[in-house]
């Protein structure tokens, strides 16, 4: 017994309804957005001490300097546009006391949008991370020239 086109069309259709799995469904599954890799950290650090809260910026692959802290952004990532906004970089932290050897403190992934989740354990330093931009705005002015 055949089945005429109409009926084999619904009967197809009544599958995918009925739940089976993607695979049967459609070939292409749905892929997540990518990040976007960007050049720049922008941090903020505590100070505990004198309670002073600072903004700085690093490029990816270079150190720089927070009070006995060295930090050294290896990545720095930025969900696209379309998605809901987060940051996100692979820092590593290490902290240079004066007549002492360079110890690690921290290597991992911050995000901005979390900054407890991964955070710097010190007693005297707290950083985290802002966001990931395309590039430095240290040093540039907004005075006409």
């Amino acid at each position: 017994m055949r089945l005429p086109k109409t009926a084999l069309s619904l009967a197809v259709a009544g599958g995918i309804a009925c739940g089976l799995p993607a695979a049967a469904q459609t070939s292409s599954e749905p892929r997540e957005p990518a990040w976007i890799d960007l050049p720049v950290a922008v941090l903020q650090g505590l100070d505990k001490i004198t309670a002073r809260i600072s903004t700085f910026e690093i490029p990816v692959d270079q150190t720089g300097h927070f009070g006995t802290f060295l930090i050294t952004p290896r990545a720095c990532r930025q969900k696209p546009p379309t998605e809901t906004p987060e940051s996100a970089a692979f820092l590593e932290i290490d902290e240079q006391k004066p007549d002492e050897e360079q110890a690690r403190l921290f290597t991992g992934w911050m995000f901005a949008s979390s900054p407890a989740l991964n955070a710097v354990e010190h007693p005297v330093y707290d950083v985290w991370l802002l966001e990931c931009r395309s590039a430095s705005t240290n040093g540039q002015s907004s005075a006409p020239e």
